[in-house]
């Protein structure tokens, strides 16, 4: 074999081992995630007049099978003709799908999340402009051996309506990768977990029976609006 042709048989070889610790050590990405989706939200309280408000979540997500971890884009969006004032935008996690952290957010007290969440952030998101959206990078976790849902919900800065909400809707796939670097998820799919004999999913949290898909945002709605959850707390106090 000619040195020449050692050298680029070499060379390939470092190229192939080189994208391949890429690929195995990237984490997700928002360029991995398709397009964005509205799927399972709703409008609650009546926006002012010329404000029409609305969420984005990637139809597709990929989690990291080792560390559990994956990333999502949330996107909150005015389509109306007028500016909305200021509002804010709430990621709640659900079951499997642990929110660790939302850029430029707060997260919200454990003693203030709603029933059946485990983890939640609020962005100031402020006065969005007819035809604007701002978006926020989420870091989250997700246990593939339960199902998992996330929840946004658009209120007025102080909670009092909610103009808004996503969700809770699941990710989930039906086909399970254990052996490759990472699992993608669909929006609206709930999770078939890893492992033999995954036909029948915990019940964690609200549980499917009290959340299912179609009428996920009901029970969450109670009264009208998701921003009492946080003042029947209140009054509570």
């Amino acid at each position: 074999m000619s040195s020449r042709r050692t050298t680029t048989i070499a060379g390939s070889l470092v190229a192939a081992t080189f994208s391949a610790v890429m690929i195995l050590s990237l984490p997700a990405v928002a360029d991995d995630q398709g397009p964005g989706s509205d799927k399972g939200g709703k409008a609650v309280d009546e926006a002012p007049a010329g404000v029409r408000l609305s969420t984005l979540l990637p139809e597709r997500i990929s989690v990291d099978n080792d560390s559990q971890e994956t990333a999502i884009t949330a996107t909150v969006k005015n389509e109306g003709t007028r500016e909305s004032g200021a509002v804010r935008l709430l990621v709640v996690g659900f079951d499997g799908l642990t929110v660790k952290n939302v850029q430029g957010c707060s997260r919200i007290a454990e003693e203030d999340l709603p029933e059946g969440s485990n983890s939640g952030f609020s962005c100031p998101v402020g006065a969005l402009a007819a035809g604007a959206s701002t978006s926020y990078d989420v870091d989250a976790t997700f246990d593939l051996g339960r199902t998992g849902k996330i929840c946004l919900p658009v209120q007025t800065s102080d909670g009092s309506k909610t103009f808004w909400q996503q969700g809770p809707v699941p990710f989930g796939t039906t086909n399970p990768s254990p052996n490759a670097p990472a699992t993608p998820l669909l929006l609206g799919t709930d999770n078939t977990p890893v492992g033999p004999g995954g036909g029948e999913l915990p019940r964690t949290g609200l549980g499917r029976d009290v959340l299912p898909l179609g009428a996920a945002g009901a029970a969450l709605l109670t009264a009208g609006a998701a921003g009492l959850w946080w003042s029947r707390r209140g009054q509570r106090g």
